[in-house]
């Protein structure tokens, strides 16, 4: 009969998703930096080694571990530590209890996208290099920085070629559309704002869009609150998994808990501020583009309808 060790418990599997392990991403030794002086000691920095030490001689879990059940590790279920790390969640719960959010209540995004109040849609696809040659701006996930989709001028597309990736003339975007990476980015999370003007472009595959439905009883800006709150921020963390070199959330978003407000008045009130200061962005810009419009002396891209490369190209021949 096998040794059972007296820590060991049947059905289950200690899990520790502590932040170090005694080694750095170049595969050498990681030293505790005394804080101090900002130096290396001699100590490893292994905060995993901790845990497993304290379940061994102490059968007490840490603030980074825990005992799964081990049907929750079988084959094609989630195997990753930091999955287990459920102190976010239980932080999301522990804010739904103070008195502002009487009322609230949890709700994934999964089941709101079930059920038809979000709107959820993966980017259109990824042009390669050699088809950014026309008008139609191409996003990538490093675009979305600060709140806001920024146009690059040097990564724009055929009208035919976002036609194919758009699947029909039109891209499908809203104005005020929520987006987020969901794959090879440390934004992943972070939302940026697709405002009026922007609606005409492509989205790289690796962007998630989000979007409130009419009769959901809350708009674009309430969505944007929830996602911008900590305690929902902070959930992204146990879902966000290396895929070889590259971070990704596969379908995992829809775990993301969010509180959903008793009613729609409750829901502007909420989120009032969001919505002025977006609303109140597109009125400087829309007055800013007039006064572009003007004039054929500015290059400077602000929406998807600047079509100024012929006009450059014009100039450049005059030369």
């Amino acid at each position: 009969m096998a040794h059972r060790p007296s820590w060991f418990r049947d059905g289950y599997v200690f899990v520790s998703y502590a932040p170090t392990v005694g080694i750095n991403k170049d595969g050498e030794e990681l030293y505790v930096v005394d804080p101090r002086t900002g130096t290396r000691t001699g100590e490893l920095d292994d905060k995993v080694l901790e845990d497993v030490n304290n379940v061994i001689w102490d059968k007490e879990t840490t603030a980074t571990s825990r005992w799964v059940e081990r049907e929750r590790l079988e084959p094609g279920l989630q195997a990753v530590p930091v999955y287990f790390d459920d102190r976010s969640v239980a932080n999301f719960k522990t804010l739904l209890e103070e008195p502002e959010f009487s009322g609230f209540e949890a709700v994934t995004l999964g089941d709101l996208i079930d059920d038809g109040r979000v709107v959820a849609r993966p980017g259109h696809g990824s042009p390669s290099a050699d088809l950014r040659t026309g008008m139609v701006p191409y996003i990538k996930v490093s675009d979305l920085r600060a709140g806001q989709v920024n146009i690059n001028p040097t990564n724009r597309v055929t009208d035919v070629v976002a036609e194919r990736f758009w699947r029909g003339k039109t891209s499908g975007l809203s104005p005020y559309d929520i987006l987020t990476p969901i794959r090879t980015s440390k934004n992943i999370g972070d939302f940026a704002v697709l405002m009026p003007g922007q609606e005409r472009l492509v989205l790289t595959k690796e962007i998630l869009v989000l979007h409130a439905a009419e009769d959901s009883g809350f708009d674009n800006f309430y969505l944007l609150w929830a996602m911008s709150l900590r305690a929902v921020r902070r959930q992204w963390d146990r879902i966000v998994f290396m895929q070889t070199n590259r971070e990704d959330v596969g379908s995992r978003y829809r775990e993301i808990l969010i509180p959903v407000a008793p009613s729609r008045n409750r829901a502007d009130e909420v989120s009032e501020s969001f919505r002025k200061y977006y609303l109140g962005m597109q009125e400087l810009r829309q007055s800013f583009l007039d006064h572009l419009s003007e004039s054929d002396k500015y290059h400077i891209f602000l929406s998807s309808a600047e079509a100024v490369e012929e006009e450059i190209e014009e100039e450049l021949e005059e030369l």
